[in-house]
């Protein structure tokens, strides 16, 4: 068996999940730990790869064991490596940051989490090891990332209106209110909703539904007509 000349770090996998029910806020995924270091301390969920897993499928495995929580968009986010950020040794950690409709994924402890919950993306608890940084990171990737990808409609019902994809791309770029006319005239423009109906027992007059349409979003993908979707998805400029 070969030996290494130097030692080798650990790896582990941290995953920023957003959560939204539509209201005016966005929600976070946070576990509680049931074990040292940083026992009853609140943390993102995550743990460390085994040796014969991806990264990706260590971070879907471990957000089920402490969760519940499976079948989601998921991506990498940042690699996190600071000398000293786990008072286990020298551990790497690769974050992910994942986006789901709450309705869709209640959080369930389990494994070595204690409590699994959802918390106010503006009203966090103290974070253990340095997920705050983590969190902050993707924050960044998130506000920007949702102005030229719809990755904003893994956090909707599978039909919705324009009213609650409105209040969405408000919450998530923490503006007070787009004009509502431009707003609907750039997301239609783009040709990537598809509209499937009205409302059913509503109290007012009935809105019309719409749901994402991922052929024709992957056609301009395919076509590099990013210029399109920024246009229309990117309300501030």
């Amino acid at each position: 068996m070969y030996t290494y000349e130097y030692p080798r770090p650990s790896v582990t996998v941290d995953i920023v999940v957003y959560g939204y029910d539509g209201g005016r806020q966005l929600k976070l995924l946070l576990i509680e730990r049931g074990s040292d270091p940083f026992k009853g301390n609140w943390a993102l969920p995550g743990g460390f790869v085994d040796m014969e897993e991806t990264l990706e499928s260590a971070a879907f495995r471990e957000l089920e064991e402490e969760t519940g929580v499976k079948d989601l968009f998921l991506e990498q986010l940042f690699t996190f490596g600071a000398p000293g950020r786990d008072p286990r040794g020298r551990v790497i950690s690769v974050a992910y940051f994942a986006l789901v409709n709450l309705q869709d994924h209640p959080a369930v402890a389990a494994s070595d989490a204690t409590r699994a919950e959802w918390f106010p993306l503006d009203d966090l608890p103290e974070l253990a090891f340095d997920h705050s940084e983590i969190i902050k990171t993707a924050n960044g990737r998130l506000s920007n990332k949702v102005r030229y990808q719809p990755i904003g409609f893994e956090l909707l019902p599978a039909e919705f209106t324009l009213g609650q994809l409105q209040q969405l791309y408000e919450t998530v770029l923490n503006v007070e209110a787009f004009n509502k006319r431009n707003f609907r005239t750039r997301i239609l423009r783009t040709g990537i909703l598809e509209e499937v109906g009205r409302q059913q027992n509503v109290a007012h007059r009935p809105a019309v539904l719409y749901r994402f349409n991922e052929e024709t979003y992957r056609k301009l993908a395919e076509q590099r007509d990013s210029a399109v979707l920024r246009r229309a998805l990117d309300f501030e400029i």
